[in-house]
């Protein structure tokens, strides 16, 4: 039986983030080791990876130009912004990406040419339950000169009821070939959070790759 090339992909995909399972919970040992220091309760340190996927255009089975959109909801707090010029911008106290757990994974992934790598980074922030995050706005890739936007834009959120929870709403555009710009695809999914495992958020274009580990040291 055939695969086609996007399963392949997703296969392979999910092969390098099951190696680097073991990674982290080595890492995660060497951490627990250092010395105690006063910081809040349910204080996390959240990381997202958001990467596009390399396809040749033709092979995506999902038709989506004639999809409905809702706007996405207007925001002051930012994730990942960038303007037409190329800077960034962020209402977060983000880290560096050479600090993050999910830095191998995104080189590895980056490698594997399969994907293009457009954002890496993650913030501390305390998360206690009954926690109701807002959209973070983010804005990213090719910037489309036509409709005056990123080819991907939406939101990511992020909640605690009992557990902590992300909803993932992002739309990947290109420019119509008359009038307005086109849906590709996009990722509507809401997702329960397991601290210090990786999660992957897909669709045939996007990747979104989430991290949680709880601060307690």
């Amino acid at each position: 039986m055939q695969m086609d090339g996007n399963r392949l992909c997703r296969m392979a995909t999910r092969s390098i983030l099951a190696a680097l399972l073991l990674t982290f919970s080595i890492a995660g040992s060497v951490l627990a080791q250092s010395s105690a220091q006063n910081v809040p309760d349910d204080y996390y340190r959240a990381e997202f990876v958001i990467l596009e996927r390399i396809v040749d255009p033709g092979s995506i089975n999902e038709h989506m130009a004639d999809h409905i959109v809702e706007p996405t909801p207007a925001t002051n707090d930012i994730l990942w912004s960038v303007a037409q010029g190329g800077s960034v911008q962020s209402t977060l106290s983000l880290v560096s990406k050479n600090s993050l757990y999910l830095n191998s994974a995104a080189q590895r992934l980056e490698r594997s040419g399969h994907y293009r790598l457009l954002a890496a980074t993650g913030w501390y922030q305390t998360f206690p339950p009954n926690y109701d995050g807002k959209p973070l706005r983010v804005e990213l890739g090719d910037w489309l000169p036509n409709s005056g936007t990123r080819e991907i834009e939406g939101t990511i959120t992020v909640d605690r009821q009992r557990y902590l929870h992300v909803g993932v709403h992002l739309n990947h555009w290109k420019e119509g070939m008359e009038g307005p710009k086109e849906l590709v695809t996009w990722i509507r999914e809401t997702r329960r959070m397991r601290s210090e495992e990786i999660h992957f958020l897909d669709s045939p274009t996007i990747g979104v790759l989430v991290f949680f580990k709880k601060i307690s040291e």
